[in-house]
């Protein structure tokens, strides 16, 4: 193909530069949560997209660094930050804010950073990257320090992993192995921080690790597509375009840009028929028509365990939906059995008690030793503070440990 680059104009060349989105490029700051690129809807401009793919891939190898850092940080940053004793916990030598080593210092993520200003020796090359990606997920293991601890040197860490691969244009197998192990530390962090963090932190941390794992995402899809006509279906792509679907659970949050009907125009057919897409195409649908029921048996039956991650902080809003809709229609004549709701609510009998309290409602016990919600209360209504994390029902066989 004959190479239109030189006929563009800077500003052309700037719109097309890069050829996955970028940890440190500049997304829409609006009010909706989640963002990701707009793509053709017919095929002739799917068609015209992958040909200036092609050719900004061209532009990229030209100008693309070739690493030669040998250390997860350039020694000169090293140093640097041992002077100004800029020094993250898990770097330290012997806890000495002051000292560090190559076996511990690692680069940080610098925002302004281009392929144009640095150099060779700054960039650490592929298999520094791997090696350096395991290291840092390895930290997740730690039971020292408090996980958002964690999380935070990690998440910065991790940034600068992707910056350094996308500096490089790499482009292969590898490469979305990283990026699929970067995804599942943004995803199982959702998890996680719901849980260790204090409610007035919760907020920020999660919206910050919502907009780097959209940002993994997208960066993410963009290689399964650079890659298809090497492999037209990657090994764990369905599961990870379900997540795409699955964050359109947030109401409030809808993505910028193209619908998901338009998105599932470009998704292969084998994906869309995959049980992974099906179970996301499901659980969406049954969260919008509000059927708690078969949402939570759902959830129960076929999420994986990076999906229920995702799903995790809507299990409550729709407990909510179902307790409303029982107290209003179902118990009115009759005590409703605690041990039904349970098993609707998908909740430990005992958690299931607390969580009608929350919400005004209060039990009692029949002559067999039932607990029961008494009919006619009026006192019911949504908690004003906030729910707390209840249990749900088989996700320890759900949560098994996964390997990053």
């Amino acid at each position: 193909m004959e190479r239109r680059h030189h006929s563009q104009s800077h500003s052309q060349r700037q719109q097309g530069r890069n050829h996955f989105s970028s940890s440190s490029s500049n997304q829409s700051r609006s009010n909706n949560r989640f963002s990701f690129p707009k793509s053709s809807s017919s095929s002739s401009s799917a068609n015209d997209v992958r040909d200036r793919r092609r050719e900004t891939q061209e532009e990229k190898q030209e100008e693309a660094i070739v690493g030669t850092c040998p250390f997860m940080c350039p020694e000169a940053e090293r140093l640097q930050r041992q002077r100004l004793r800029d020094l993250a916990v898990f770097e330290r030598l012997h806890g000495d804010p002051r000292n560090s080593s190559p076996a511990l210092a690692v680069k940080k993520f610098c925002r302004t950073m281009s392929a144009k200003e640095v150099r060779a020796s700054d960039v650490r090359p592929l298999p520094v990257l791997e090696e350096t990606l395991n290291y840092l997920l390895s930290l997740l293991d730690s039971t020292e320090h408090p996980f958002e601890v964690i999380h935070d040197f990690v998440f910065d860490r991790t940034r600068s992993v992707r910056q350094d691969l996308i500096m490089q244009n790499i482009v292969n197998d590898k490469a979305i192995n990283m990026f699929e192990k970067i995804v599942k530390f943004h995803v199982i962090s959702h998890h996680k921080l719901r849980s260790s963090c204090s409610s007035s932190s919760i907020s920020p941390l999660h919206y910050l690790n919502l907009e780097q794992l959209t940002k993994a995402l997208t960066s993410l899809y963009n290689l399964y597509e650079a890659n298809w006509s090497s492999k037209p279906i990657h090994e764990k792509e369905a599961e990870f375009r379900s997540f795409y679907v699955l964050l359109h659970l947030d109401s409030n949050g809808q993505p910028v840009g193209e619908s998901l009907s338009l998105w599932f125009r470009h998704v292969p057919s084998p994906i869309i028929k995959s049980k992974e897409m099906w179970f996301a195409r499901q659980a969406l649908r049954y969260f919008q028509m509000g059927n708690y029921r078969r949402f939570l048996s759902t959830v129960a039956a076929e999420a994986s365990y990076l999906q229920y991650c995702i799903i995790e902080p809507y299990i409550d809003e729709v407990r909510s939906l179902a307790l409303c809709c029982i107290h209003n229609c179902y118990y009115k004549l009759h005590p409703y059995p605690l041990g039904h709701l349970s098993k609707v609510l998908m909740m430990e009998e005992s958690d299931v008690e607390l969580f009608c309290n929350a919400y005004g409602l209060q039990t009692c016990i029949d002559e067999l030793g039932n607990k029961l919600l008494p009919t006619k209360q009026t006192t019911f209504c949504r908690p004003k503070g906030g729910l707390q994390n209840y249990s749900f029902l088989g996700f320890q066989q759900l949560g098994r440990q996964i390997e990053l």
